[in-house]
């Protein structure tokens, strides 16, 4: 949490003592010019009273570019920084492009600073459903934003590659295209992830998992957020060179990620026959239930 602070302001330093927060409950800190600053807290949003303003936005900006702007202009154009620790500011602003394409980011107006946490053994109840005859089964985790899949992911990883009761430790590469799940800085995940890792950061996912299947040979590969034909063609390819997956897709339930065109030849194929349903109800890593490839509830 140390890294979240010393990008932060001292004015919002001072509202997060005065509000009497701990770093540690806060999810997210949005800060928009001349709004109000916002903090999200398990799932739930508080407004201050104090309104940011551009020296607070100067502030950051020299914090996580170490006052050398051009530093950042490759991350700048994904619309995120991520800094030590695996924390993730989000920008927003004015975008440049050139020939259609995103060129950088100026006069950013907008930060979103995701706090990122690690819950050692949030999975432990879950790994045991996603196994059968001793055989992971492929398995996607879906759920809406901050439901907590990416965490949820990390620490399924973090189970694989050690080793648990229902299964030896396995080879597990991470293709982690936002620096999301390792939270690599440097190319050193940044987070406890266990000893048979290997990670592909700031690599596109397509791309990514068939680069990392010619090159480590895993047995297991985590991907995060699948969005695009691109990506389900990609696993369907995985799978077939006999490589387990498991992933996450934003959604709501089975159907609402099912529906989408491009996960078609991946229904058709069944390449899944375990779907993690994550929601809010109780906070962020609630599991709604776990479904098999029949559609019926795995009890």
């Amino acid at each position: 949490m140390n890294t979240v602070m010393k990008v932060l302001p001292p004015t919002v330093m001072s509202v997060i003592k005065e509000n009497a927060l701990e770093i540690k409950n806060i999810d997210e800190i949005r800060l928009r010019v001349d709004r109000p600053l916002e903090f999200v807290c398990k799932g739930k949003s508080i407004l201050s009273s104090y309104l940011v303003n551009k020296n607070d936005s100067r502030f950051i900006l020299g914090k996580i570019s170490q006052h050398s702007i051009y530093m950042l202009e490759d991350e700048m154009k994904k619309g995120y920084v991520t800094i030590e620790g695996g924390h993730r500011v989000g920008l927003a602003g004015k975008v440049i492009t050139e020939d259609g394409m995103v060129k950088r980011i100026r006069e950013v107006s907008s930060f979103n600073i995701r706090i990122a946490k690690q819950k050692v053994g949030c999975s432990v109840e879950l790994i045991p459903k996603l196994i059968e005859n001793k055989i992971l089964q492929n398995t996607i985790l879906v759920g809406p934003p901050q439901s907590g899949k990416t965490t949820m992911l990390r620490d399924i990883a973090r189970n694989l590659s050690l080793g648990n009761n229902y299964l030896d430790g396995l080879r597990v590469g991470i293709v982690d295209e936002r620096s999301e799940i390792a939270g690599s800085l440097d190319g050193i995940p940044q987070f406890d992830l266990g000893p048979r890792i290997d990670i592909l950061d700031s690599c596109p996912k397509a791309e990514g998992m068939m680069m990392m299947i010619r090159s480590m040979s895993p047995e297991v590969l985590i991907v995060d957020e699948i969005g695009s034909e691109k990506d389900a063609n990609a696993l369907v390819e995985a799978v077939h060179a006999g490589v387990k997956i498991i992933v996450t897709a934003h959604g709501y339930n089975y159907s609402d990620v099912f529906n989408r065109p491009y996960f078609r030849k991946v229904l058709d194929e069944r390449i899944f026959s375990r779907f993690v349903i994550m929601n809010l109800k109780n906070g962020p890593g609630t599991i709604e239930k776990v479904v098999e490839s029949n559609g019926l509830q795995l009890v």
